[in-house]
């Protein structure tokens, strides 16, 4: 599935935002001549070469640091239906992120139902996540956009150590967490329609950011859907377009994706990465949630009830709905636990992991 919704766009016909590179690097190996982070950061778990500068300075994309929030009511003002949001949910804070926003700050630090994290948006590869901030030390810190990017993808840094912190791999890959790994919290992205229907009562983020800025203009333009990739990454594959959106699990060191559109023609996927058993949900056009299907040592498996759009296990015929949980059934109350995934653009999945495994419908 490739990419079908995309904000209006600044100036028209622009398809490079103002603030990168008027000119496109091919799709290749990194150059040794790109734009490397200072001699002094030597900690490093990849190679500094391949860190290149993205245009901007550092914070020279702001993130919300002190984020405001309004109702769905007031948010329906400003956001269309069919337009993505960002969904988090934890501890019964509902929460939501228009991707018009986070298009123009690509971290936004919260605290959520007790846990502080950072939301955040890479849009040269159209990967989200979400990441607790309090790191495997105890420590708990504040990202900023470092100006940089690894296989085209947003590197974050922290404002103590001043570590740099890669989305995709979550992983510091620079400086003093060189090696760390950040606990990824499971997340959605959501057609607003979609999203407001299920949680009325969501919080969603305003557009007082305190920074100017043109929300509702995407100024990526048709990136989303044109063949252009901005930035050196390290592996291609052509198993799939560039831009063909997927959803990416991993275990124990092994990789596997899956075409978003299959999961959406499906409904359900059961299926095992490296022995471990998966199971993945999709109720709702573009959203989908991985669970792990063991309840009580008993891995069960799954069938699609379009009646309901509920989920019934073939062991108990117990019924489970999109949260998963078991709603009726000999299993009713239990609930299976949520694997946190990727989701984005093939071209970034497999410049970061080039023995993935593809699954075929």
């Amino acid at each position: 599935m490739t990419l079908g919704v995309v904000s209006s766009v600044i100036d028209g016909d622009s398809n490079i935002p103002s603030f990168l590179p008027s000119s496109s690097p091919s799709l290749s190996s990194p150059s040794s001549s790109s734009p490397t982070v200072s001699a002094q950061e030597e900690n490093s778990i990849i190679p500094l070469d391949q860190i290149v500068g993205g245009g901007p300075p550092r914070d020279g994309i702001p993130s919300i640091d002190n984020p405001k929030f309004v109702s769905v009511q007031e948010a329906d003002e400003f956001i269309e239906d069919g337009e993505f949001v960002v969904g988090l949910n934890i501890n019964g804070d509902i929460r939501a992120y228009p991707l018009q926003i986070l298009v123009w700050h690509e971290i936004v630090n919260d605290n959520v139902g007790g846990v502080p994290v950072a939301v955040t948006y890479c849009p040269l590869c159209f990967t989200n996540q979400v990441f607790n901030r309090t790191l495997e030390d105890g420590n708990v810190v504040e990202f900023g956009t470092s100006g940089k990017l690894y296989n085209s993808n947003l590197v974050m840094y922290d404002r103590t150590s001043e570590s740099y912190w890669s989305q995709a791999m979550a992983q510091g890959i620079v400086g003093k967490y060189a090696g760390t790994n950040l606990q990824r919290i499971p997340f959605d992205v959501a057609n607003w329609k979609e999203w407001k229907e299920l949680y009325p009562e969501s919080k969603v983020l305003s557009r007082d950011t305190g920074s100017n800025r043109p929300y509702g203009a995407d100024p990526y333009g048709d990136y989303y859907t044109n063949s252009q990739v901005l930035f050196p990454v390290s592996n291609q594959d052509n198993r799939l377009g560039l831009k063909e959106i997927i959803i990416g699990l991993e275990n124990g060191g092994q990789y596997k994706a899956y075409k978003l559109q299959d999961i959406e023609d499906k409904k359900i996927i059961n299926d095992q990465i490296n022995n471990k058993s998966i199971s993945l949900f999709s109720a709702l056009p573009f959203m989908v949630r991985a669970f792990d299907p063991v309840i009580e040592d008993q891995t069960l498996q799954f069938e699609y009830k379009s009646q309901n759009n509920t989920f019934i296990d073939t062991q108990t015929s117990s019924e489970w709905n999109f949260e998963g949980l078991a709603v009726t059934g000999p299993l009713q109350g239990k609930q299976l636990n949520r694997l946190p995934l990727d989701q984005g653009f093939w071209f970034e999945w497999v410049a970061f992991h080039p023995e993935t495994e593809l699954y075929t419908a």
